[in-house]
């Protein structure tokens, strides 16, 4: 198994196009090891609704990233308190095989004091509470298994970006699974830091011999980075990816309660049908095509009242309230 030094890069846009890229074109023959810790961001399963899993506007306010990975499972938050590790594998007969990928590292976890141990296939547990949430995918004959450490992660921005608008949402989206977390910090020996565990970890799998070391080359950046334009930061791989949805919201005027039923697909609004509002139409022929994201809908709910007369809508139904019921 060789190591690969991510260089200390935190972005984890570029840190998950380097993982692919390590998977598809780098030392195809030999199993690697990669490590990293990102900025604030949460990262999506492949096939997860992004609308049904984060709170995206408490992630722009507070600059954590929208990413979608590559392999299936849950959504997972990752900040500078959470290592993640990632075993780079050939042929894939160890898909579905976590204990394989986990073992080792819960094999350190022991030796520092911490009964970690696999459950519900893919995920470490401490007592009932999460530390870690595995995921795996394969291409090209080649396979990767990567998972998540939380050392010392702020569990709550955690909760609040993994935590939705309030809505009812029809989909048939791979859905998270809830967990209590702890972090490690207050289960590991004191002093303990990100580095050192991921020093204890290399030592342990590497039998305490000197890990033989991969340095990606600046044309493994440059390849890296045209991933992270192509997919990673694209908003067609991030957003627009979320399955067809149907998201319905409520919201109560000074004269009659109303209901939005709202179909999404590829990101975009297919249309719209409003209870309790008279003029539901003409506003829904003013948002279908629109992207789903509230700057947009707030633009396209603002072009429908500028042209509207002014009995177009009832009375206290102002745009905000328009916004609240379309996107919540």
């Amino acid at each position: 198994m060789i190591y690969v030094d991510n260089q200390n890069v935190t972005d984890p846009h570029l840190n998950l196009a380097l993982e692919e890229h390590l998977l598809r074109q780098v030392c195809q023959e030999q199993p690697l090891l990669l490590f990293y810790v990102n900025e604030p961001s949460v990262i999506l399963g492949r096939n997860q609704n992004v609308w049904e899993e984060v709170d995206l506007d408490y992630m722009q306010a507070h600059g954590i990233h929208l990413v979608r990975r590559l392999s299936g499972g849950g959504a997972v938050y990752h900040d500078e308190g959470n290592l993640n590790f990632s075993f780079i594998t050939p042929g894939g007969q160890d898909l579905h095989n976590f204990a394989k990928f986990t073992g080792p590292v819960t094999a350190v976890l022991h030796a520092l004091g911490v009964a970690a141990e696999l459950r519900n296939k893919s995920s470490l547990f401490v007592g009932e509470r999460k530390i870690s949430g595995n995921a795996q995918y394969m291409t090209a004959g080649r396979m990767v298994s990567h998972g998540t450490l939380l050392f010392d992660t702020n569990l709550e921005r955690m909760l609040h970006a993994l935590n939705p608008r309030r809505a009812t949402i029809t989909s048939r989206a791979v859905q998270s699974v809830r967990s209590r977390v702890v972090n490690l910090r207050d289960l590991l020996p004191p002093g303990m830091t990100v580095p050192s565990l991921k020093e204890a970890l290399l030592h342990g799998i590497f039998d305490g011999a000197e890990p033989p070391t991969y340095q990606p080359t600046a044309a493994d950046w440059a390849a890296a980075a045209v991933l992270v334009e192509e997919r990673y930061r694209a908003w067609e791989w991030r957003v627009a990816r979320s399955p067809h949805c149907v998201i319905t919201h409520d919201v109560v005027t000074p004269s009659e309660p109303l209901r939005a039923r709202v179909t999404v697909e590829h990101g975009i609004v297919q249309a719209l049908e409003v209870d309790g509002l008279s003029p539901a139409a003409s506003l829904a022929q003013g948002v279908v095509g629109v992207r789903y994201e509230r700057a947009a809908l707030a633009a396209a709910i603002e072009a429908v009242l500028a042209d509207a007369t002014p009995d177009f809508v009832p009375q206290g139904v102002t745009a905000s309230l328009l916004l609240d019921l379309l996107y919540g």
